[in-house]
């Protein structure tokens, strides 16, 4: 059977199924890895703790499926478990060491510059150090709408805030993507 055409009822179902929650597991893998990794991929900027998280969001989800009520999606509500993921892992990063502006190998942009699955081109670059500048709420909604396509309907549902919020938010967020981009420009 085609993943992709696999309803997400269908694997919630299984899922709750001790029987058949192996097979439930593996279809909401086939479906939705790709999109959860590149999800975290960008959050924390780098393969192998992408891959860890991505491993913790479906041992969570796998644990917990009988706790997802329906009331949104079933990808909102991974992409919930896997931004919590991801955020608890970047707070746990920034304690264990103190973070400098001027320690060049703690940057988003170094570790994807040394990581051997980008190339590390400057353009990629400049936003990638633009995103990371970005405080944690304007870097989510930037992510969520400029990368996912996220509608900001879709964004209220899951961050539990009012579209006018997401919309100034992503607002504020483009304008200081574009001024460090021009920034990075004249240099």
């Amino acid at each position: 059977m085609n993943p992709s055409a696999t309803t997400d009822a269908h694997i919630v179902e299984l899922l709750r199924s001790p029987a058949h929650a192996e097979q439930g597991l593996r279809l909401l893998m086939e479906k939705y890895q790709e999109r959860l990794y590149w999800l975290i991929r960008q959050m924390v900027g780098n393969h192998e703790d992408a891959n860890d998280l991505l491993q913790e969001v479906f041992i969570k989800v796998y644990r917990h499926a009988g706790s997802f009520e329906g009331r949104s999606g079933l990808y909102t509500w991974l992409y919930r478990i896997a931004t919590n993921e991801a955020l608890g892992f970047l707070r746990k990063q920034k304690r264990r060491r103190s973070y400098s502006m001027d320690d060049a190998d703690n940057g988003l942009a170094n570790r994807l510059e040394a990581d051997t699955w980008f190339d590390g081109e400057g353009a990629r670059r400049a936003l990638a150090e633009a995103i990371e500048r970005l405080p944690d709420k304007q870097r989510q909604v930037f992510q969520l709408r400029y990368f996912d396509e996220m509608s900001y309907k879709d964004m209220s549902e899951l961050l539990g805030t009012s579209v006018g919020a997401l919309k100034a938010s992503f607002h504020h967020a483009v304008k200081k993507v574009e001024a460090h981009l021009r920034a990075t420009q004249t240099m």
